[in-house]
């Protein structure tokens, strides 16, 4: 059974770090791009970071310079580190898989595996 397991969300205090975690069974990522999505409250699914097979990342404007998107093929297994976490960045975060592992897009529906979501939520 395919599956993503995402962890690491929790409540942190504005300017804190956290590190979301992404775990894959039932089969191997390390030939996928990876992405992290986040969606808040009444708004829409949004890209925030990617990573290709080969190691290439893009991330959203939003969190340049704030988070690091990385991956470690061994423990088949994707992250994400959050510093300086604003209050806008509260929202569930979710894994994506696209099996096609050399270009990140950005949008989701070109995703073909996701996680349940992890909640993160930064208090001001």
């Amino acid at each position: 059974q395919v599956q993503l397991v995402e962890s690491g969300g929790g409540l942190v205090q504005a300017g804190g770090s956290l590190r979301l975690s992404c775990a894959a069974s039932g089969w191997t990522l390390s030939d996928h791009v990876m992405a992290w999505f986040r969606q808040a409250p009444g708004k829409e699914r949004e890209f925030v970071a990617g990573i290709t097979r080969g190691g290439t990342t893009t991330y959203a404007n939003s969190v340049k310079g704030r988070f690091t998107i990385s991956r470690d093929n061994a423990k088949n297994t994707v992250y994400l580190q959050m510093d300086g976490l604003k209050s806008e960045d509260t929202a569930v975060y979710y894994c994506a898989a696209d099996r096609q592992g050399l270009v990140i897009f950005t949008t989701s529906s070109r995703y073909d595996y996701w996680g349940q979501g992890t909640q993160v939520t930064v208090s001001s």
